[in-house]
């Protein structure tokens, strides 16, 4: 081996040198852990060595001759007198060369803090209610389990040059934590026909619904009223068409359709009855009207559309409700403080990610803290309509990081940055896809981190082009067996050679048309070439339907997002229930909706590959310390 030449014997002292400046820093920890070096003798003599002097344990270091870590889990940094001690008798060896107590010095997680080191201060006066902002143990909460919203004020981030409309009953644009951003430009109402979207006065306040998710977005901050909106410099628009007896096709597409120049988010907390026995959508105003936003929106970067998944609960799935499980929405589902599901909560494979409600607690606390009619205030906003302004606050802070982003780039972005942080459910396991990605049947890809995606977004690249790609069909009827599964394979190139073909998937719908005795019953899965299977419909226990069934509905889902389509699909069809029923399957066409290349996907799996080995070598090194281990205390035992 070459020796060392002189200035690589310059720069090693100068390490060694900083490494001692740093030490120094503070007042010294010492540790339980020892660096010995050894006159001679290989690693069975320090071993030896250690055990003499009551080490529990002794490793070579790899990178030096003649150097060992010496550590002794009994030695507690506070017993000074003893650490001194240890090192005196090691030193009087005369196989020790030379022995050194190591000092200790901290190190941090990067993007991992402490949550009482977050610095945000505000006089709002509900502000330390606000558990979803900042979680710091709340109304018996789980600490760090919120939005990271912090992240992305700190770094300059509140929405400012962004405008949020909230499509519901209106809004109190007279409330002074909402006045100052309000947007009376881009507000109008659908229900009066008039530019003053003012809520319809209840003894209740049971139209207090729309000033509530204003407030989740856009109150002010540091006024000393109520509590800070998520963009709390963003502008909030109030589209008024939710307070009337009917509802008309064209009252929701001119409320999804308006001042698409001006406003860039529209929030929606609202969609067909959850009773579990409804299947309904957007008719074909409104499905022109969207498909018009999401193509000529905001400069042709596309409007971008928040829903709210349902509050039906297990006795629902949202997959039935065609605005939360559109492709051109983004549907979000809710959780409690404590990353359990709430009981209102839907499943359905068409979420793409959660944000926070109210839920099983009793706790007073323990509901959305925000704005409500008439200048006051509430603690008790809750269901999945407080998860969808959450979610439009947030993509609020990603469009002020960057303008540029299109609809598309912003699905993208929830599903790269969503995280799992500490959610869970009784019921739904989380899973990976083909290419890496972590998902959960009801909470989508996580919890949306505002921190992640503004860092993100900034140098975000758009995504490319968008292709559209009927996999197959088959049409011929089949029979649903009463007992078992209807099993159908369905094979698809993905139109490759074309010029529509999908290599990276986006959103995948399943056509299906089906009639059966109970509709309630029906139990549809879904599994890709790549092993990712989706629930596209689950039980629904109130639901008798006996003629209607499903007409060329579009069952969506987000699960396989990234994978290559190519291969073989499987469609899985059965009932659930306790009685047994009868049915028909007329129709499956797979619909794939993607990208050619998507370079981001490429790294994702090659990351994910990477810590598959990773994990592997680490599972094998985790054996082969505790081989050792098991050997040192053979051999302690023996002497």
């Amino acid at each position: 081996m070459k020796a060392p030449g002189a200035s690589e014997c310059r720069i090693a002292g100068l390490v060694l040198l900083g490494a001692a400046v740093f030490a120094s820093a503070g007042e010294a920890v010492l540790t339980q852990h020892f660096l010995v070096e050894l006159h001679k003798g290989g690693e069975a003599e320090a071993k030896q060595l250690g055990a003499e002097h009551g080490f529990s344990g002794v490793r070579k270091l790899p990178f030096a001759e003649g150097l060992y870590h010496f550590y002794h889990d009994d030695i507690s940094k506070t017993r000074r007198k003893r650490n001194v001690q240890h090192v005196k008798h090691l030193a009087k060896d005369s196989r020790v060369k030379k022995v050194s107590q190591q000092e200790g010095f901290g190190r941090k997680k990067r993007g991992y803090r402490d949550i009482n080191e977050i610095e945000i201060n505000m006089n709002d006066p509900l502000f330390s209610k606000q558990w979803y902002l900042i979680n710091t143990g709340q109304a018996d909460g789980t600490p760090g389990l919120d939005l990271n919203v912090a992240e992305a004020w700190e770094l300059g981030f509140t929405g400012k040059g962004v405008t949020i409309a909230i499509m519901d009953d209106g809004i109190d644009y007279l409330h002074p934590d909402l006045a100052s951003n309000y947007n009376a430009e881009a507000s109008y109402d659908f229900s009066s026909n008039d530019p003053y979207p003012y809520p319809r006065y209840t003894d209740d306040w049971f139209n207090s619904h729309g000033t509530r998710c204003a407030g989740e977005v856009s109150a002010a901050a540091n006024n000393n009223i109520c509590g800070v909106g998520v963009a709390y410099n963003s502008k909030v628009a109030g589209i008024r068409m939710l307070d009337q007896p009917f509802m008309t096709d064209i009252i929701e597409a001119s409320s999804i359709s308006h001042m698409p120049q001006i406003i860039d988010i529209y929030s929606a907390s609202w969609g067909p009855t959850d009773d579990g026995k409804t299947v309904d959508g957007p008719r074909e105003l409104t499905l022109q009207a969207m498909a018009d936003g999401v193509n000529k929106g905001r400069g042709g970067k596309g409007s971008i559309y928040v829903w709210a998944s349902g509050d039906g609960g297990s006795y629902d799935d949202c997959n039935c409700d065609g605005y939360a499980s559109s492709m051109w929405t983004i549907s979000i589902n809710s959780a409690i403080n404590d990353g359990r599901t709430a009981l209102y909560d839907e499943s359905c494979s068409s979420t793409l990610a959660s944000t926070f409600s109210n839920g099983r607690k009793r706790n007073p606390e323990a509901g959305v803290a925000t704005t409500d009619l008439y200048g006051n205030c509430t603690l008790r906003h809750s269901g999945t309509s407080a998860a969808a302004p959450e979610a439009a606050g947030v993509f609020a802070l990603a469009l002020e990081a960057n303008p540029e982003l299109s609809w598309r780039d912003m699905q993208h972005l929830t599903v790269l940055t969503s995280k799992r942080n500490q959610l869970h459910d009784e019921v739904h396991q989380w899973r990976r896809n083909g290419v890496g990605l972590e998902f959960n049947h009801l909470f989508g890809y996580g919890v949306l981190d505002a921190g992640a995606m503004v860092k993100m977004a900034k140098d975000w690249k758009m995504v490319p082009e968008r292709f559209h790609c009927v996999g197959g069909s088959i049409q011929d009827i089949q029979k649903i067996p009463s007992d078992g599964k209807l099993v159908l394979t369905l094979p698809t190139d993905a139109c490759k050679g074309k010029d529509n073909f999908v290599r990276y998937l986006e959103h995948v719908q399943a056509v299906i048309t089906v009639n059966s005795t109970r509709r309630g019953d029906l139990n549809i899965n879904m599994t890709s070439p790549m092993g990712t299977k989706s629930i596209l419909l689950s039980r629904r226990p109130r639901d008798d339907d006996s003629k209607v069934g499903f007409d060329k509905w579009p069952f969506m889902t987000t699960h396989t997002w990234g994978e290559d389509p190519r291969g073989t699909w499987v469609l899985e069809v059965g009932f659930v229930g306790s009685v047994p029923e009868k049915g028909v399957l007329k129709e499956w066409t797979l619909m794939l909706h993607g990208t050619q290349s998507a370079p981001y996907i490429d790294q994702i799996v090659r990351d994910y590959q990477s810590k598959l080995a990773m994990s592997k070598k680490e599972e094998l090194e985790e054996e082969l310390d505790e081989a050792v281990e098991r050997s040192l205390k053979s051999i302690l035992s023996k002497n």
